[in-house]
C-alpha cells in the first residue's frame, strides 16, 4: 500500500494542475483496499476517490486524503472480463478485441481506469460502459466489507450512477466485472463513424477497423493532455423536452441532435458553445480547443479557479443564447 504525505497530484490530473493532497493512499489488491476503508473510518479528515484524473480539476490543495486505485489484472471467463479498477479503460477495450470480444470499440481512447467507468458510467458514440457491466466488486468503507454491486443497483443513467450520488465516496472499488457479445455487432450510425469509414473506402469494418476510425476520429478532434492539459469533454450534452427542441429547431434548423424518446432529445453542448463564438477563444490561460468546442485547455499555467471562470462564462452565453442550462461533467475539487 502506498501512503504518502503532502503528496504533490500534478501526476494525477489531465489539467496539468499542480495541487497537494494532505495524504494519499493507493490500495493495490483487495486486502489493501480494506486497510485503506479502516484508515479512512479512524482518520478525522475529509477524503475524496479519484481514478486516472482524466474527469478531475484541481482548485486548490485538498486539506485531506486522497485515495487511488492501482488494482490490476484482466481475466477472462467465458465472454465476460473482470478487471482490476486500476487497469486503463482503453486497454481493456483494446484486450478485449485482441479475445474476440466485442461491444466496447466505440469506447475507444477513452481516457481514465476501470473504476471510473463503473462511477461515470463513461460513453460515447451510442455505447455507454452501463451496457458492458455485469457487477462491480468493491470495499464499504463504513464497515470493511467485501461486496458485489449488480448493474441494476447502481442506477446508471447518462454519465450518472449511484456512486456519483448517495453512494459518493461510500465503496472502493476493486474490479469490475464486463460482459461482451462473441459476435461482432458494430454500432456506427452515431456521430460521423460511418461517414469515416466510407472516407477509408470500409462498408463492413472489423473490429479492430472500427476501434481505429474511432481512434482517428478522437485524436482529430481532442487534444494530447501530456501537450495541452484537458479533461476531455468538460460539458454534459443537455437533454430537453421535445417542446423546447422544436422552439430551438424553428430558429436554428441545422442544430444537430440526438433522439432519446417521444419526449426528449439530447442537443450537443459543444454545437451551442460553438455557436456563442468560443471555439478556439481563451480567458487568460484557460482557453477552448480549436477542433472541439466541448474541451477545454489549460494553456499553459492556468490554475483551476482560471478553468472555472472560463466554464461559468460559457455556461453564462449558452443560456443567454439558448435557454439552456450545460453543466460540467468534470469533477471540481
Amino acid at each position: 500500500m502506498k501512503d504518502c504525505k503532502n503528496y504533490n497530484l500534478l501526476n494525477h490530473n489531465t489539467f496539468g494542475i499542480e495541487a497537494y493532497c494532505q495524504r494519499f493512499l493507493e490500495y493495490a489488491d483487495e486486502q489493501e483496499a480494506v486497510e485503506v476503508a479502516s484508515i479512512l473510518r479512524n482518520a478525522s479528515l475529509p477524503y475524496i476517490i479519484i481514478g486516472g484524473g482524466s474527469n478531475l480539476l484541481l482548485t486548490r490543495d485538498f486539506e485531506g486524503i486522497v485515495v487511488h486505485s492501482a488494482c490490476k489484472g484482466i481475466c477472462r471467463e467465458g465472454n465476460t472480463l473482470t478487471c482490476g479498477s486500476g487497469e486503463v479503460f482503453d486497454d481493456v477495450v483494446a484486450e478485449s478485441i485482441r479475445m474476440g470480444l466485442y461491444g466496447a470499440e466505440n469506447l475507444s481512447l477513452i481516457p481514465g481506469d476501470v473504476g471510473a467507468s463503473a462511477v461515470q458510467n463513461i460513453g460515447a458514440y451510442g455505447v455507454e460502459a452501463k451496457d458492458l457491466i455485469r457487477s462491480i466488486r468493491a470495499v464499504e468503507i463504513a464497515t470493511g466489507n467485501v461486496c458485489i454491486i449488480e448493474n441494476a443497483e447502481c442506477e446508471y443513467g447518462y454519465r450518472q450512477s449511484r456512486f456519483k450520488q448517495d453512494w459518493k465516496n461510500q465503496f472502493l472499488i476493486v474490479s469490475v466485472e464486463y460482459v461482451f457479445s462473441t459476435d461482432f455487432q458494430p454500432h456506427l450510425d452515431y456521430g460521423n463513424i460511418r461517414a469515416e469509414l466510407e472516407r477509408q473506402g470500409i462498408s463492413e469494418p472489423t473490429a479492430e477497423q472500427l476501434r481505429q476510425t474511432i481512434i482517428d476520429i478522437r485524436n482529430a478532434k481532442l487534444p494530447d493532455p501530456k501537450v495541452l492539459g484537458n479533461a476531455g469533454s468538460f460539458f454534459m450534452n443537455p437533454v430537453v423536452s421535445r417542446q423546447q427542441y422544436e422552439q430551438l429547431a424553428s430558429q436554428y434548423p441545422e442544430m444537430p441532435h440526438y433522439y432519446i424518446d417521444s419526449e426528449h432529445e439530447k442537443i450537443p453542448a459543444g454545437w451551442m458553445i460553438d455557436q456563442c463564438g468560443w471555439k478556439g477563444k481563451s480567458l487568460g490561460r484557460a482557453g477552448v480547443h480549436d477542433k472541439q468546442a466541448l474541451v477545454l485547455v489549460n494553456k499553459g499555467g492556468a490554475t483551476g479557479a482560471e478553468i472555472v471562470t472560463l466554464c461559468q462564462t460559457i455556461q453564462q452565453d449558452v443560456k443567454f443564447k439558448f435557454g439552456i442550462d450545460i453543466h460540467p461533467e468534470v469533477n471540481v475539487i
